[in-house]
């Protein structure tokens, strides 16, 4: 009995200690759990404190940046804001300002349109009192606008010819003329020939040679081509050079004064010949340059200069034609208080594209440029040669002086010569040209061709008319015949009344 009470007891002891330890265990459990949330509720904690500030600060710097960022945004919208004042302005008063054209299109458009209506009615009445179309209406009303204004129109017209233009040619004309009467003294151009004249006619057979082998080797030699016909005592020269022309003259001369023509004498002879001119035309460079003084001129542009000895333009000797015009340059120059060493430099050079414009293709005026760009020449020089035909505008004062000069030199009487057919061929082109224009009646040229009287019929041209047909006549000489100098276009309308008494 105790003994079941032991064990029994035992039992009981054996699962209270069970009971107990699983107590004990879940107690010692719950108080480690309880630790460790505890702990974790601690680092959460911890954790959020940190997040807090860091986002603290976080929105503290993004505030800060934010308020750095709009800063120069809002110093820039205010400036937006004051330029779209400004343009609101503006727009504000360019609608006023187009609000006033477009009133005055308005109004301008109102007038028009009463003008219209007015002239419309004008033409109508016009129409019924006379019985005409209304196109005839309209001719007879501006022929008698044309008949109420033209007095008024030759009055203001003749004014001003009296008070402007007739000052400015009196100071011109005398200028000129003082600038001619300086240089009276000059002679005519000389005019170059191009026969050798022969001392008997054996001589001429010389020349040929046996079967012609003399003239063969002279022609070869020199490049021209020698015209042997019927005059017992002369021989011509031909050839497009006029160089190699002048070169075989002298050449043949020496040959004919020596007496021994052949062939190898022919080729020693126009060596030399030609040597001797090619000192010619270096002396004759610098004497004419220093003649107008002209200084500081390349030799080989002197040498080229000297050449124009040897050239002519309708009998004028070139050379001396170009020292001429410096003279005038020069001396126009000083009265137009303009640059004289250009001038005087620009007309001495004005032809020199002529001694070479057989070698090289272009006008001499454009030759001459080039020659001169080459040499270096000073700018202004070339600017006063190159318009001497027009060819370039004037730029410049001296360009206009060396033209004058120019039209002076060449167009004075006695300056140069013209064949008589071709002088007859251009008085009848002349008298031509003018005839054919309406109301004219008679023609004639005078002055050898420099200029032309034309007369009118006063019933068909006006006075009016008549400055138009004047220009029209001038521009068709002008682009129709070649001539130098210049040609006066007079034209000529008178009225007469003739009564007989008995």
């Amino acid at each position: 009995m105790s003994l079941k009470i032991i064990l029994i007891m035992l039992a009981l002891s054996g699962v209270g200690g069970i009971v107990l330890g699983y107590v004990l265990r879940v107690l010692i459990g719950l108080a480690s759990r309880g630790s460790v949330e505890l702990d974790i509720k601690q680092k959460l904690l911890h954790a959020q404190e940190q997040a807090a500030k860091i986002i603290a600060e976080a929105q503290f710097r993004g505030e800060v940046v934010e308020t750095e960022r709009l800063a120069p945004i809002e110093e820039r919208e205010e400036k937006v804001a004051s330029r779209e004042e400004r343009v609101a302005s503006r727009e504000e008063f360019l609608d006023e300002k187009e609000n006033e054209v477009r009133a005055r299109e308005q109004e301008a458009v109102r007038v028009k349109d009463i003008a219209e209506d007015l002239a419309k009615e004008r033409s109508k009445e016009l129409s019924k009192v006379a019985n005409l179309s209304e196109e005839k209406a309209r001719e007879e009303l501006f022929a008698q606008i044309e008949r109420a204004y033209e007095e008024a129109i030759l009055l203001r017209l003749q004014k001003l010819e009296a008070n402007g233009r007739e000052r400015l040619e009196d100071k011109a004309r005398t200028i000129l003329t003082t600038s001619i009467h300086r240089l009276g003294n000059a002679v005519n151009a000389e005019t170059m020939s191009l026969s050798v004249v022969l001392p008997s006619e054996d001589v001429k057979g010389k020349i040929i040679g046996k079967e012609g082998r003399n003239i063969k080797a002279f022609e070869r030699a020199t490049g021209v081509d020698v015209l042997i016909d019927d005059s017992p005592d002369k021989i011509t020269l031909s050839s497009f050079d006029p160089l190699r022309r002048h070169i075989a003259k002298i050449a043949l001369e020496k040959l004919i004064a020596d007496g021994r023509i052949q062939p190898a004498k022919i080729e020693e002879t126009v060596e030399k010949t030609r040597a001797e001119v090619a000192e010619i035309t270096k002396q004759k460079g610098e004497a004419a340059a220093y003649e107008v003084g002209v200084i500081g001129l390349p030799p080989k542009l002197t040498a080229l200069l000297g050449r124009l000895h040897f050239r002519t333009s309708y009998g004028q000797n070139i050379l001396q034609h170009s020292i001429e015009m410096a003279h005038l340059a020069g001396m126009l120059a000083s009265e137009l208080d303009a640059d004289v060493s250009v001038a005087r430099t620009g007309a001495l050079l004005h032809d020199i594209g002529k001694a070479v414009d057989h070698e090289v293709q272009g006008t001499h005026v454009e030759i001459g440029r080039r020659i001169l760009e080459k040499f270096g020449i000073d700018k202004r020089v070339i600017l006063a040669m190159q318009s001497h035909h027009e060819e370039y505008p004037y730029e410049t004062p001296e360009s206009i002086i060396v033209q004058v000069a120019d039209a002076i030199s060449g167009g004075r009487p006695g300056a140069r010569r013209d064949t008589v057919d071709r002088y007859l061929e251009r008085l009848g082109d002349l008298e031509l040209i003018a005839g054919t224009f309406a109301g004219v009646e008679k023609v004639y040229a005078i002055a050898a061709g420099r200029e032309i009287r034309v007369f009118v019929n006063p019933g068909k041209v006006t006075d009016i008319a008549m400055h138009t047909l004047a220009r029209d006549i001038a521009k068709r000489i002008q682009e129709e015949l070649k001539y130098p100098g210049e040609i006066k276009v007079n034209i000529i309308r008178e009225n007469r009344v003739v009564e007989f008494a008995r």
